[in-house]
């Protein structure tokens, strides 16, 4: 039942096609004419041309790519002024009677995947969208829940903004303080250059049978790369082990860092209690003459050191033997620590505006699901 003074429509009946309008351009061709004037593709701005095609207010929906599915990036989005579109994205003008940003908040809140046609990669062709269904208030009423959105929106943007400048600060601050450029009040004394097998005892782990059930239960995590990346403690993992599956592995002591080593690499963490990982991680219990958060920010820091140690194969590796033999620059112990103090500040002040952001995208979403479908009204003036 549609809401009172609702109706559904095609897409079609709501927008215009301008598609037969967009124009590729290669790489080389772009670097011939680097310009003011963006040039889109399906999910955002890729390069700058000196010319355009459009110069309007228009919806740009992906055409084609894994972000129809995953949808990590908008897919649908608006566009304004002069640009330029390449071919992997649908380029929508709203009738008279739809408001642009009303439309482009309604797309981008549909689940895709049912209008998928692609099958190595996923793609929405023209026809199946113009017949996608969407939901149609009268125009005032569009207007306002597209101004209601748009403050959640600003704000949402606002705390990216945020959130990409504390990012910023955390990696200059870490340039600084973990070469000894920057040095805290009250500390002097040249820093010493060690290699990793000195700073702590490293471990590869393993994997128990995957056959045997009884390996596997809910007692101890079983730590793998999937785990790694989300934050600087561990405390969770997809799998866990029993007792039993404990006893034929490797007790990794809480503390320790963790460094993924196969296929993924580098994506780190901290044991927050005894584990056990896999064959894909190399972990270090560090030594009491070290602090193990102030390791773990050299290594993380170090990407140039992790490149040039990798492996380029088919699966990438830094093997044991070659991991311990990274470089670690290091004050006294009493500066390491007051250099991890500083850098987990930052990193509790970066884990705070994540929720925030976290939270506005959630309420908005819950939001969008009462307005777009008319469970929840406006009034309007």
């Amino acid at each position: 039942m549609l809401p009172e003074g609702w109706k559904e429509v095609k897409l079609e009946e709501a927008v215009s096609f301008l598609d037969g309008k967009r124009k590729p351009l290669k790489s080389e061709d772009r670097l011939k004419i680097r310009g003011q004037y963006p040039y889109y593709g399906a999910t955002g701005i890729i390069d700058y041309v000196n010319d355009y095609i459009f110069d309007d207010t228009l919806i740009l929906m992906g055409e084609d790519g894994e972000n129809i599915i995953s949808r990590n990036l908008p897919h649908v989005f608006i566009i304004s002024g002069k640009t330029w579109v390449n071919n992997h994205a649908h380029v929508l003008k709203a009738k008279k009677y739809c408001d642009t940003r009303f439309l482009s908040s309604y797309l981008e809140s549909l689940n895709y995947e049912k209008y998928n046609t692609g099958s190595a990669q996923p793609k929405l062709n023209k026809a199946i969208c113009e017949n996608i269904r969407i939901l149609l208030p009268p125009f005032p009423e569009q207007k306002k829940i597209a101004a209601i959105l748009s403050t959640w929106d600003r704000a949402i943007e606002g705390t990216e903004k945020l959130l990409a400048n504390s990012q910023q600060q955390k990696k200059a601050l870490m340039q600084q303080l973990l070469t000894g450029k920057k040095r805290l009040p009250g500390f002097t004394g040249e820093w010493k250059n060690y290699k990793l097998y000195a700073v702590g005892n490293i471990t590869t782990g393993n994997t128990p049978s995957t056959k045997d059930e009884s390996l596997y239960g809910e007692k101890f995590l079983f730590i793998t790369p999937v785990d790694l990346g989300n934050c600087k403690y561990v405390r969770k993992s997809e799998r866990m082990l029993s007792e039993k599956g404990a006893s034929i592995s490797r007790m990794i002591p809480a503390g320790s860092i963790f460094f993924s080593c196969i296929g993924t690499i580098g994506k780190m963490g901290i044991a927050t209690r005894d584990c056990i990982t896999n064959q894909q991680i190399n972990a270090i219990e560090v030594k009491k003459i070290h602090n193990n958060e102030f390791i773990y920010y050299q290594i993380f820091s170090n990407k140039e050191q992790i490149d040039k140690l990798t492996a380029k194969q088919a699966v990438p590796i830094i093997n044991k033997k070659t991991f311990s033999n990274f470089i670690i620059s290091s004050p006294s112990l009493p500066e390491q620590k007051a250099i991890a103090a500083v850098l987990s500040t930052t990193d509790e002040e970066i884990a705070a505006i994540e929720s925030d952001l976290s939270r506005l995208r959630q309420e908005k979403k819950a939001l969008m699901q009462q307005l777009l479908t008319g469970k929840r009204r406006v009034t309007v003036d």
